[in-house]
């Protein structure tokens, strides 16, 4: 599970036209400074729809600032990432502040108060986190040092326990799921600091803090990973920081275009052009009044299509901002149409959240379990990570629904996307493991097309019980399925 997009696509004949990156003339004009505004401005642009004014303000202008002193560069993506977090936290352009809502509502608090909430627990969180990362470095064979993941999951664990089951009420309720709400996206950040503490030549605590939810993706997912994956994508001052920054600018204009692709694909379902969204053809069969077969599968096919594509805006977005900054990250999604095998559009699709679930699932597990039954130890290795790792990444996302509609009902709620990251994850396992045998697909245009239809096939009819969603149940989405082969359940 360790296959790595390319930061670029290899020249083939004649260079192209958008192959900008490669021509001198635009690369010695991206290293003067008419052409580094140039650079800032085409990124403003790019940014601002997707991210708003003030915060596509710090992001692009940390990522130039870090890119034009290098000299600073840990200090200066420290205070752009921890100003972007409070100034997101502050103008709710994350959801820190709209959990912390609901559960005020719950229990009939003000709800005025949930920012400053918000941004008092970030605070804390942000001393708790240096505090944390100190531990670490005095105390390199500790648990949580050793096991960071493990911890991490089992004190968010407990303080959910604590926040259920009628233990509290009132502002003691509303104040510890606040603390969770705030901690809950750092979680999957801070096992890669950690780990690079623990490494002979570690980052700095600053450069540690600063690849906590890094300013260019504030999301629960670390593209780019830690401050040691930073370290070694870096591009050195000059021509390669230019070819960068240029390859940056490609990536947030290309980000646009499939934001456009993938709102085209949605205004499919809310024009009413004659395709249903896949949830209202659940409806209409659990009504009584089902859409016909051909329209529930063009509603699967383009639904898919249409998450595909914002998987792949988002992550190109997040990177280019990252490259924007100096860092030749991999990107985030790489030509999925082009995978061969389920192994491989798992590498292609999410290459950051296959990263993730590598580093703390795959390896782990493969380091420890089965070591005299080497087929067994990679199909399990696989399993956990894309299977288990995968549902619990997902269940932590949503942790909202733990607190407002209690663990129990959260599970029941949860079980249609268990059941599909257990198919996929079967899948892919099996895939690797045909792969460590040495069973290639073909390479015939025919063997091509085979498993191109394969694995499409494959992620279309387990997308309707993965994309997120928890409108319907597993049963009810069960029926649907069968209702797409002419049978009903």
């Amino acid at each position: 599970m360790s296959a790595k997009p390319s930061a670029a696509a290899p020249a083939s004949g004649a260079m192209r036209l958008f192959d900008i990156d490669r021509r001198e003339a635009v690369i010695a004009f991206a290293q003067t400074g008419v052409g580094r505004a140039c650079l800032v401005l085409i990124a403003l642009i790019a940014v601002y729809p997707h991210f708003g004014a003030w915060p596509t303000f710090f992001a692009v202008a940390g990522a130039s600032a870090a890119a034009a002193w290098p000299v600073r560069r840990g200090a200066i993506l420290f205070a752009a990432t921890w100003a972007s977090a409070f100034l997101n936290t502050a103008l709710d352009e994350v959801d820190t502040a709209d959990n912390i809502r609901a559960v005020l509502l719950q229990e009939r608090l003000g709800e005025a108060v949930a920012i400053p909430l918000a941004l008092g627990f970030l605070g804390l969180f942000f001393l708790a986190a240096l505090a944390l990362l100190r531990w670490v470095q005095a105390r390199p064979q500790s648990l949580l040092a050793r096991r960071p993941l493990t911890t991490l999951l089992l004190m968010e664990a407990l303080l959910c326990v604590l926040g259920s089951f009628g233990l509290s009420h009132g502002w003691p309720r509303a104040l510890l799921w606040s603390a969770v709400f705030v901690f809950a996206p750092y979680l999957w950040f801070l096992p890669f600091a950690i780990a690079d503490l623990r490494s002979r030549t570690p980052s700095p605590l600053t450069m540690q803090m600063a690849a906590l939810r890094p300013f260019w993706s504030p999301t629960y997912l670390p593209f780019g990973k830690g401050a040691a994956f930073l370290r070694k994508h870096l591009s050195a001052p000059g021509r390669e920081l230019a070819i960068t920054q240029i390859k940056a600018v490609k990536l947030l204009i290309w980000a646009n275009l499939l934001f456009a692709l993938r709102d085209a694909a949605q205004r499919v379902f809310a024009d009413g052009a004659g395709i249903p969204d896949p949830h209202d053809a659940i409806d209409a069969l659990l009504a009584g009044h089902p859409y016909p077969v051909a329209m529930g599968w063009a509603a699967l096919v383009l639904a898919t299509g249409a998450y595909a594509l914002q998987i792949a805006a988002w992550a190109d977005l997040f990177i280019g901002i990252a490259r924007l900054a100096g860092y030749r990250l991999p990107r985030g999604s790489w030509r999925p149409l082009e995978a061969r095998t389920l192994m491989d559009y798992f590498n292609r699709f999410h290459y950051y959240f296959k990263e993730l679930l590598v580093d703390l699932f795959f390896m782990p597990t493969f380091f420890r379990m089965f070591k005299t039954h080497p087929r067994l130890r990679m199909f399990f290795a696989t399993f956990m990570a894309a299977g288990v790792g995968n549902a619990l990444w997902h269940f932590s996302r949503n942790i909202l629904e733990v607190a407002t509609a209690g663990p129990v009902d959260a599970f029941a709620s949860y079980t249609s996307y268990v059941f599909y990251a257990l198919i996929l994850a079967a899948g892919v396992a099996a895939s690797q493991v045909r792969a460590n045998r040495g069973i290639r697909p073909p390479s015939s245009l025919a063997g091509r097309a085979w498993s191109f239809a394969f694995v499409w096939s494959f992620i279309i009819c387990i997308h309707v019980f993965g994309d997120g969603s928890r409108v319907h149940t597993l049963a009810q989405r069960l029926k649907f399925m069968a209702s797409l082969f002419g049978a009903s359940i």
